[in-house]
């Protein structure tokens, strides 16, 4: 009997979000297909029919994830200041990095940091999701110094760059078992050095 134009008998959404905690847990190389068709609830070949290969099945579980990712950054950076934006960035990347819903810190960084060379495109994704993230926050902070917000010689490269570092620093703080009052803590002293960079 022919299948042409017979629905599929799983929720592409719902597989998606599964094969993610996967490779947010184990990472791209450490995620075997075993694993991620036992998870997924579906077998290789549904798998490489609705996905492609499991190259492709990351690309797709990372961009839903980044779009997330993104805009939560956008509604902190809608913040009325510099300071306000920074905190709310921080703030909710530590509460998002402990939750309990999913696990510990970040798929951006779990997923490929360190990938062997024929899978140094998945690094190469997920670093640039982590440049894109960067380059919102030094537009923002930019606007922040066009609009007498920040001291006009404030390095806004430098400052996006810093409020990334410690939230990547704090999503492996997290994945080794950080609690959040730890991260909110290391966000408390970051934030009296953004204070030193308001106009007085």
């Amino acid at each position: 009997m022919s299948t042409i134009g017979r629905p599929r008998a799983f929720d592409e959404e719902a597989v998606l979000d599964r094969a993610t905690e996967v490779f947010w847990q184990h990472g791209y190389e450490g995620a075997s297909l075993s694993a991620l068709t036992s998870a997924m609830g579906i077998n290789r070949p549904s798998l490489y029919a609705t996905f492609g290969s499991k190259e492709q099945l990351f690309q797709r579980a990372f961009a839903r994830y980044h779009e997330t990712q993104v805009t939560a950054a956008r509604a902190a950076l809608d913040k009325p200041s510099a300071y306000a934006a920074i905190e709310a960035f921080l703030r909710a990347s530590a509460d998002g990095l402990t939750a309990a819903d999913h696990p510990a810190g970040c798929l951006s960084i779990q997923g490929g940091l360190a990938c062997s060379p024929e899978n140094a495109g998945i690094s190469e994704i997920l670093a640039a999701g982590r440049a894109a993230t960067e380059a919102a926050l030094a537009e923002r902070l930019t606007r922040a110094v066009d609009e007498g917000d920040l001291s006009d010689d404030t390095d806004v490269r430098a400052l996006a760059r810093f409020v990334m570092a410690l939230s990547e620093g704090h999503a492996v703080h997290a994945a080794a078992g950080a609690s959040r009052e730890d991260l909110q803590a290391s966000v408390d002293i970051a934030l009296r050095a953004v204070g030193a960079l308001q106009r007085r």
